[in-house]
C-alpha cells in the first residue's frame, strides 16, 4: 500500500475526506476551527487567514479533513531547512482518528516531494499528545525548548510557561503502529504524587520522567501544582536532554523513556 493509499484508508475509517484547502472560505474554516479549539486572545491566533494564504500559494501545506461540508481538522506546515516540512500547527476532534488521518496524509504529501521527516513542536506535560506522538506516530523528541513561544494567551495554555519539545518523525520509514516501552526495573527520576511532582535522583542507564495525568485539567482546578510540573519538567528531563540524553519512547503510564549517555 502506498503512503497515499494508506492516507485515504485512515481518512475513510475516521469518516473523513482530506484535502489541501486553497480558497479564502476554506482558510476561514481552518481559522475558526483553530480558533473553537484554543479559544485565543484576538491578537494569539495560532496563524492567521493571511498567513495560509501565504503558505498555500507558495507550495506549503495547508489541509483539511471534512466530514461532508463541515470542517472537522485542519493542519499548516512549511517547508524547513534540511528536507524537512514543519507542521506549525495541527487541530481536530479528539477521539476520532482524525488527527492521525491528517498526520498520514501530510506524511504522504511530503514523501510526494521528496520530503524526508516533519518536525512539530509539543508541551511535554501533555501526556495524550505525548502518547500520539510516541506510541501512535513513532516520532521522537529531539530538543528541549525553553519558553519557546513566550507568553501564550489562550485557553489552554493560560498562566503557564510555553515549554515544548522538538518532535521529528523520520518518514524513511512505514508508519510503526502502537509501540509502547516497558517500565519495569527502570527508576523514575519525575513522579507523580497527590497530582504534583516529585523529582527523584537515581543512578541507571535509563530513566522514566513522568507527565501529569491531566495537566490541563490541573492548570484549571489547581494552577499552583501545574507550575510545580513546569519547573520539575524542565529541571529533569530538560537537563537530560541537554546532557545528550535521547527519549526512546515513552511508557503506558505516561513516562518518557530516556536513554542517559555516559
Amino acid at each position: 500500500m502506498t503512503s497515499r493509499e494508506e492516507a485515504a484508508a485512515a481518512a475513510a475509517k475516521s469518516g473523513v475526506a482530506i484535502r489541501e484547502l486553497h480558497e479564502i472560505g476554506e482558510f476561514s474554516q481552518a481559522f475558526r476551527l483553530f480558533d473553537e479549539i484554543w479559544r485565543p486572545d484576538p491578537g494569539n491566533a495560532p496563524v492567521s487567514v493571511e498567513m495560509m494564504i501565504g503558505f498555500a500559494h507558495s507550495g506549503n501545506y495547508v489541509a483539511g479533513a471534512y466530514e461532508d461540508d463541515v470542517l472537522v481538522g485542519a493542519s499548516v506546515g512549511f517547508r524547513a531547512a534540511g528536507g524537512a516540512l514543519h507542521s506549525h500547527v495541527t487541530g481536530a476532534s479528539i477521539g476520532r482518528g482524525i488527527g492521525y488521518a491528517l498526520k498520514l496524509h501530510q506524511r504522504a504529501w511530503c514523501l510526494e516531494r521528496g520530503l524526508e521527516r516533519v518536525t512539530w513542536t509539543f508541551d511535554p506535560l501533555v501526556r495524550r499528545n505525548a502518547r500520539f506522538n510516541l506510541v501512535k506516530l513513532g516520532a521522537r523528541p529531539e530538543e528541549y525548548l525553553r519558553d519557546f513561544y513566550g507568553v501564550m494567551a489562550d485557553a489552554i495554555n493560560e498562566g503557564d510557561s510555553s515549554d515544548r519539545l522538538l518532535a521529528v518523525w523520520p518518514l524513511d520509514e512505514q508508519p510503526i503502529g502502537p509501540r509502547v516501552e516497558p517500565a519495569e526495573g527502570r527508576p523514575r527520576v519525575l513522579a507523580e504524587d497527590g497530582g504534583g511532582p516529585v523529582v527523584r535522583a537515581a543512578d541507571a542507564d535509563v530513566v522514566l520522567v513522568g507527565t501529569p495525568r491531566d495537566v490541563e485539567r490541573l492548570r484549571g482546578q489547581d494552577p499552583a501544582a501545574a507550575r510545580a510540573w513546569r519547573a520539575a519538567m524542565r529541571e529533569v528531563l530538560g537537563a537530560l536532554m541537554d546532557s545528550g540524553g535521547r527519549v526512546e519512547g515513552l511508557t503506558d503510564h505516561g513516562d518518557y523513556v530516556v536513554t542517559l549517555t555516559g
